[in-house]
């Protein structure tokens, strides 16, 4: 004859929600998108033209950019921390291309994108 042993099934409780410290808000529902072009939200301009600009920063590895003013490769050496001038450049407000210098070629090239910015 088979005896049958009690089944030891663990039933679990429902935890009641955590309480969330004081001064702690819900995240807010977001709203639809609104279509541009209506009577309540008409289109709006685009911001003031864009200038073209320069800006300094490190030479990254693997970089395949040609200098813009000697026409040598902006090279990363790793002992080196060698700087490189960045330009984008735009035309009539629209941006057309990207330039890369050497930033002592930049100089010598007399800032043709104005000073660059850090």
């Amino acid at each position: 004859m088979a005896t049958k042993v009690a089944s030891t099934k663990k039933t679990s409780k429902k935890k009641a929600p955590a309480k969330k410290p004081a001064g702690t808000k819900a995240p807010e529902a977001k709203a639809a998108p609104k279509r541009a072009g209506t009577k309540k939200n008409p289109v709006k301009p685009p911001p003031a033209k864009w200038e073209s600009r320069a800006v300094t920063r490190l030479i990254e590895a693997g970089s395949m950019t040609e200098c813009e003013h000697c026409g040598e490769r902006v090279k990363f050496r790793a002992r080196h921390r060698d700087m490189q001038v960045i330009c984008n450049i735009y035309t009539k407000g629209v941006w057309t291309r990207v330039e890369h210098y050497h930033e002592d070629c930049y100089i010598k090239a007399d800032e043709p994108f104005g000073p660059a910015e850090d």
